[in-house]
């Protein structure tokens, strides 16, 4: 079976979403979270993989069992249901113990895999890059050694992915934890060139960067496409992007930028993942701009906007590190005329951007906003160029934006130029390369 993405998926695996609502203090930002919106979500999860869901259920949970998370009286009810409609897998959408997952399946007589085992499954299917793949296997194989080398015959491996879902006679029978940490060893080893790599393209780019990041299904991917005319995979599917893109946008000033679309995030996002995908988050963290794309119709965007601004944190950028995300705030055409009244009136207090990426509309807005940003952080330069340096001219006309231009009886060349910050910073380098043949100087504008 092959979906609309061109990955290939189980085939029709009978499935149930578990999604037990914890009532704990130290559980409040999930309480706050719509029962309806935390099971929708559950269930979005779940399709991203091809999984037919026959089965749901939402166990109130008081005090969580330490031996199944939910009370025994639940366990055996949604037994009975699960046997009835011949479920070969449930998803619990919530963190288990190894126990907790051993004693389920016991009593279930099926496979069980909990919230993260899932994410982990659906990234392993998604990944289409080297990177990506490695990236997602060194957090399969981070993820608790107990829960990868236990037997899962009774599933069939149809498909990419790391077998939370199930295979049998897989390697990871065999594998022992020193094995993996191997493996997780030589993974690092090549990240780290990756990262390398990275850091030399980031170090020649000369157009500034601005990041699209925020919550899963939030509508990114579209906005991308619809600013570059590009073709990325959009559609309404939890972590229909994995691998991220870039591409050129002109701005309405005349200016380039370049436009990258990254993983979409989500509540309690496995901090295995976090860590894997750093080297390709890094993008996100050296740009120049962020953008933080929110679904504003969403009933629980508030809640998705800290969650994102959580994983920004601990990537380093974001509370008060780095340049301050513009929020976007996208699906405007999904709301009533008086609700998008009252949005407006948010808008302007928290300068934001609203629009809607699937029809187009103000999107233009966004652009114009992106070029007033950046026109404010340009700098004024004055080049001095020699007749020989005609590539480097040509560069200062194609990634600047030059104001004016004088020469001499030899051809030497003064140019009055503006240029982003990171333009500056390569054109510096070039100097530097040419042996300051190539000088260059702030002007103060007047």
């Amino acid at each position: 079976m092959t979906t609309s993405l061109g990955t290939t998926m189980l085939p029709a695996i009978r499935a149930a979403v578990i999604c037990p609502l914890v009532s704990r203090v130290e559980d409040s930002r999930h309480s706050r979270r719509g029962q309806e919106a935390r099971s929708e979500e559950a269930l979005g999860l779940a399709q991203a993989i091809g999984l037919e869901v026959a089965v749901t259920a939402a166990p109130q949970v008081q005090r969580p069992n330490p031996a199944t998370l939910i009370g025994r009286g639940q366990v055996e009810t949604i037994a009975e249901d699960l046997e009835e409609q011949k479920i070969a897998l449930a998803v619990v959408d919530s963190a288990l113990t190894p126990t907790q997952q051993r004693n389920l399946e016991r009593d279930w007589h099926c496979k069980v895999i909990d919230r993260t085992g899932l994410i982990l499954e659906i990234f392993g299917a998604r990944a289409q890059t080297r990177e990506g793949q490695l990236q997602v296997e060194r957090a399969a194989l981070s993820y608790q050694c107990s829960r990868l080398v236990r037997s899962w015959t009774h599933l069939e491996r149809q498909r990419g992915g790391f077998g939370f879902l199930g295979g049998p006679g897989e390697s990871q029978l065999e594998i022992d934890r020193r094995l993996i940490a191997e493996r997780i060893e030589r993974i690092d080893r090549d990240l780290a060139k990756v990262g390398r790599m990275r850091a030399e393209q980031r170090k020649a780019r000369a157009l500034p960067v601005a990041a699209l990041v925020g919550y899963t299904n939030a509508g990114k991917s579209t906005l991308f496409n619809r600013l570059t005319k590009a073709n990325v995979r959009a559609q309404d599917l939890l972590f229909a992007t994995l691998d991220p893109t870039m591409r050129r946008v002109e701005l309405p000033g005349g200016r380039g930028i370049v436009l990258s679309d990254t993983v979409g995030f989500i509540s309690d996002l496995p901090t295995q993942l976090v860590a894997a995908f750093r080297a390709t988050l890094e993008e996100v963290v050296e740009a120049d701009i962020i953008l933080h794309v929110r679904d504003i119709g969403h009933p629980d965007t508030a809640l998705q906007c800290e969650d994102v601004e959580r994983v920004l944190v601990e990537l380093g950028c974001g509370g008060g590190e780095g340049p301050k995300p513009i929020e976007v705030w996208n699906k405007i055409d999904s709301l009533s005329a008086e609700d998008r009244q009252a949005l407006e009136a948010r808008r302007e207090r928290a300068g934001a951007v609203t629009l809607s990426a699937l029809t187009g509309e103000s999107v233009d807005s966004l652009l114009e906003h992106l070029d007033r940003y950046l026109g404010e952080k340009d700098r004024l330069l004055l080049v001095e160029l020699p007749a020989s340096e005609g590539r480097l001219h040509a560069w200062l006309h194609e990634e600047g934006k030059v104001l004016a231009e004088r020469s001499d009886e030899q051809g030497h060349l003064w140019l009055d130029v503006r240029v982003s910050p990171a333009a500056e910073g390569r054109l510096r380098a070039l100097a530097a390369e040419r042996d300051h043949a190539v000088r260059v100087r702030h002007v103060k504008a007047h």
